[in-house]
């Protein structure tokens, strides 16, 4: 099966539908269908291997999307926010590529003769233009349909990709088709070269649910976009929402009343913050997403009502559950293992390993799937009794005092309890009696003054261990993320260097 079989479907049952509005333009799934078969002639005749993306959230990058997909090659959106040598060293490694993207962006990729390059208005004129009967995709063994570049951290970016199978087993095991209310409306706002971003394409494709796309997030732009549009769902990284909320309480009063269910991962959502949301939009249901690149997206959810019993709860055990991922899919395996590689019972903490139809664990370079096809994420957690999820940081970023392992979250988790903490990030820092020393950076709230060392330490020792206190304490006016809402560790190292 082919991924453009999704939009095939979505334009056949309701070719008159709108399925996606951007920058105040209104396509329907049948125009959306054209566009797709003429850019995957377009794409086709040009010869080149990938077709890359270098644009925000546009109407390009879903006929990029699927145009490829019936071409037979792999989609590839970039980071458009990388420096000029970062982007030119990732399209080297696509080479010979189809790019689209704004016009600003490609002329920083300057000339090379092995790549055809559009910009967004012309590739989408064209493609519209051309569209007609779609010649069948080409027969391939496990073609691949996407391909993203992972952040790089301590080397160069990996290159994950996404098989068509990968992604229809998310969407075919988590949609139901024509699902939607005519009313439905999905307000996208993550960046297009995130597989949220097309994850979010592809189910509301499939749901058949109006796509409201905003090219780049900005809360002002967002709250006007979805009290506009009606927006019924949204997907929001922590940052995101922060900065909704903010504007909400400095005086913003959008029309919000159609906003049924707001959906966040990406990265981590502070206990406080959920809390305010839940208290804020007491209709909306909330859904916690955890998933990563080489998963095609989700695999574990926390749902509305679990959200609402937990916010809710007197016993502090359900209660917590708030700071969970939820339980895995139906259609995904999930284990903990220790060290050696061996599951691990409840309560135990230790890398997340998952397993199913929807887990590539496969780069450009190597397959990373064990023997049995499981992928080990690198994501440190752990089950509670009830098969709820909770991370507790990236296996790398363990911190190794004396030989004994420690968990940032934990300590972090105790210091955001401190009512002046706003933001909190806990690192290794070079220590010549321990080897690595718990080193911690942190934002204080509008109007607070900066808590003591003592009594962070004194927190700290309180709640936990004595091996568990920060040796080393910096106050910052904000802390390291990327667009996605995660938390820079590497960078917060460097404050430590200073």
């Amino acid at each position: 099966m082919n991924l453009s079989l999704i939009l095939q479907m979505a334009a056949e049952a309701g070719p008159d539908m709108i399925g996606l509005v951007c920058d105040g333009r209104r396509w329907t799934y049948g125009e959306l269908w054209r566009a797709a078969i003429g850019a995957a002639e377009m794409i086709t005749q040009s010869g080149c291997g990938h077709v890359a993306l270098l644009d925000e959230n546009s109407e390009a990058a879903a006929i990029a999307l699927f145009g490829a997909a019936l071409a037979g090659i792999p989609y590839v959106p970039l980071n458009y926010r990388l420096a000029d040598a970062d982007l030119a060293s990732l399209v080297a490694r696509i080479a010979p590529a189809y790019i689209v993207g704004d016009a600003d962006r490609v002329q920083r990729l300057g000339h090379h003769a092995e790549h055809v390059v559009l910009t967004r208005p012309t590739f989408v004129a064209e493609a519209e233009t051309l569209g007609e009967a779609a010649a069948e995709p080409p027969e391939a063994d496990e073609p691949i349909a996407v391909q993203l570049f992972t952040s790089g951290t301590t080397a160069a970016p990996k290159a994950a990709v996404l098989r068509h199978a990968n992604l229809l087993s998310y969407i075919l095991g988590t949609v139901e088709f024509m699902s939607a209310g005519e009313d439905e409306a999905a307000l996208v706002s993550v960046p297009p070269y995130h597989i949220a971003g097309i994850a979010a394409l592809l189910s509301s494709i499939y749901a058949m649910r109006r796509i409201l796309l905003l090219p780049a997030f900005d809360p002002d732009a967002w709250l006007a976009l979805a009290a506009a549009e009606h927006a019924t769902n949204a997907f929001v990284v922590p940052t995101m929402l922060s900065r909704i909320i903010a504007r909400i309480d400095e005086g913003a009063k959008p029309d919000l009343g159609s906003l049924r269910a707001i959906a966040y991962g990406g990265g981590r959502m502070p206990a406080e913050m959920i809390d305010r949301a839940l208290s804020l939009f007491p209709d909306t249901g909330f859904t916690n997403a955890y998933g990563l690149t080489e998963t095609s997206s989700t695999i574990a959810l926390l749902g509305p009502d679990e959200h609402r019993v937990a916010h809710r709860a007197g016993d502090p055990a359900v209660r917590a559950r708030l700071g969970s991922v939820g339980r895995p899919l139906p259609t995904i395996e999930l284990e903990i293992r220790d060290d050696e590689g061996r599951p691990l019972p409840a309560g135990e903490r230790g890398e997340i390993y998952v397993r199913g139809d929807q887990v590539s664990g496969e780069y450009k370079e190597r397959s990373a799937l064990d023997a049995e096809g499981w992928f080990p994420t690198r994501d440190a957690g752990w089950l509670d009794a009830e098969g709820y999820l909770f991370l507790t940081g990236r296996a790398d970023d363990v911190i190794v005092r004396g030989g004994e392992n420690i968990s940032p979250g934990e300590i972090e988790d105790v210091l955001l309890t401190h009512p002046a903490v706003a933001e909190v990030a806990a690192v290794g820092v070079p220590s010549v009696e321990w080897g690595e020393a718990v080193g911690v950076a942190l934002v204080v709230k509008p109007g607070c003054a900066a808590p003591s060392e003592t009594e962070l330490r004194t927190l700290v020792r309180d709640r936990l261990r004595s091996s568990r206190v920060p040796e080393r304490i910096v106050v910052r006016d904000a802390l390291p993320y990327n667009e996605m809402g995660k938390l820079l560790r590497r960078e917060v190292r460097k404050l430590f260097q200073a």
